[in-house]
């Protein structure tokens, strides 16, 4: 094969995969409720979800995990089971509506006994479940469990809960089976992991899920699990998965799955988690707008997206604001320090804030910043029109901070009585006289009273 030929070859299969990305209308679980809060300092209360969840549905989202049920302390109620049954208590549509349950057991004896959260999830009503097991040996030790006790109640556990709910007037569940140690599973005990996938393409289950729970594998490792999986569990079972941060793998990792055969994932809107961080929903809507996927705007609010995360992070931090370096979400992601970084509608895989409910803003770093972005942060520091800020002032200003740096003055020039002294010096043509070099004190601005 020429280079030309092998650049044709690798365009092409670069359009294949783009293709995919453009045409899935992803599956979305939405856990704003749960995995957003369990990286919370505060948490949430009865009064918060119950404030939360209908965002959420306007919002869009069909598929919404309403609470975990606690399975170390099953009978120690917490404010998942408090919102749960005010859901139920208050007659609210729970249509999509999904619960996290750990399985039930057979003895030796060969007897079942369903756990505690599944009698709940048929109490509080819940008509959908992410139904927990682990694969890894190491996981299947904590759980208490072996292989073979997994075998043989994992059908139980989805038997008893389809007749059950069934029994209840709830009609058929859609169960998905969440592998929490997924990928440690598929790297540590393959044949086993195998073995328990034909059973479940088998079964009368939704589908199945992979989580990485703590963010340590590499997308590709990501992308190779899924492709395996799919190859056990055909459509129209789902796989859906779930990326924590942790190597900053996570959202090139969601990426791997769905060209690898994920069907969707599951994750809250924002990017808060149970760690530092996951692969959130916001930012793979992100994305996804990104490449030109149509299904997010014909599904979702996402002239909405961008307040609704920063809402839910900043309730669940209990701050008045997300950090600001976070991509998509963060208060530095779209404030430009160079005006050559700005993106444009226009662009292939550009994707400007307001197509996501934001706007552009200016940082002013002294070795970046040049005349659009210097004239952007004075109109948002002083309320003044551009035409007051004329080019030839802008470009003295770069002048004036390229300066400061080679007389040894590190100044922070983004607080408006720092960026409004720096103008004053520009118009002024102060150039001799040295610069603060800790914060100043309040500058009138033309025309002000002293």
């Amino acid at each position: 094969m020429t280079p030309g030929e092998n650049a044709r070859a690798v365009v092409a299969s670069m359009k294949a995969k783009e293709d995919i990305l453009r045409n899935i209308d992803p599956y979305f679980i939405d856990l704003s409720l749960r995995e957003n809060v369990f990286g919370s300092n505060i948490g949430q209360t009865l009064a918060n979800k119950q404030a939360i969840f209908p965002q959420l549905r306007q919002f869009g989202f069909q598929n919404i995990l309403v609470g975990t049920l606690d399975y170390a302390q099953p009978d120690v109620d917490e404010v998942d089971d408090d919102f749960m049954r005010w859901l139920r208590d208050s007659k609210t549509d729970t249509t999509g509506c999904f619960a996290f349950t750990d399985i039930g057991l057979v003895d030796d004896e060969g007897n079942f006994e369903p756990s505690r959260s599944m009698q709940k999830l048929i109490e509080y009503r819940v008509p959908n479940t992410l139904h927990e097991i682990y694969l890894s040996p190491e996981g299947m030790a904590s759980a208490g469990y072996s292989f073979e006790k997994l075998r043989a109640s994992l059908p139980a556990s989805i038997d008893w809960l389809v007749r059950n709910m069934k029994a209840a007037g709830m009609g058929m569940p859609r169960i998905l089976i969440n592998i929490v140690d997924g990928c440690d599973a598929f790297q540590e005990n393959i044949a086993q992991v195998e073995e328990i996938l034909q059973m479940l393409a088998a079964s009368m289950i939704e589908g199945i899920s992979i989580e990485d729970d703590r963010g340590t594998y590499m997308p590709f490792q990501v992308g190779g699990f899924v492709a395996i999986a799919r190859a056990y569990v055909p459509a129209p079972q789902k796989i859906l998965v779930h990326m924590h941060s942790g190597g900053g793998f996570e959202n090139a990792s969601l990426v791997e799955a769905l060209l690898n055969g994920a069907d969707g994932v599951w994750g809250g809107l924002p990017k808060r988690a149970a760690i530092i961080g996951h692969a959130s929903l916001g930012e793979l809507m992100a994305n996804l707008m990104r490449i030109g996927n149509p299904h997010m705007a014909e599904r979702y609010r996402v002239g909405n997206l961008l307040p609704l995360a920063t809402w839910l992070q900043e309730l669940d931090t209990n701050t008045s604001s997300v950090p600001d370096d976070e991509p998509v979400l963060g208060a530095n992601a779209y404030r430009l320090t160079l005006s050559f970084f700005e993106q444009l509608g226009s662009r292939y895989m550009d994707l400007p804030p307001d197509r996501i409910g934001g706007s552009y803003g200016y940082r002013i770093c002294p070795l970046a910043a040049d005349p659009p972005v210097l004239r952007g942060r004075l109109v948002e520091t002083t309320g003044d029109p551009p035409s007051m800020f004329p080019d030839s002032v802008m470009e003295e200003m770069v002048r004036l901070m390229r300066a400061d740096l080679r007389n040894g003055y590190r100044i922070d020039y983004d607080p408006p009585d720092e960026i409004w002294n720096l103008y004053l010096r520009a118009t002024a043509d102060a150039r001799a006289r040295p610069p603060t070099a800790t914060p100043a004190k309040h500058r009138n601005k033309p025309g002000e009273a002293r």
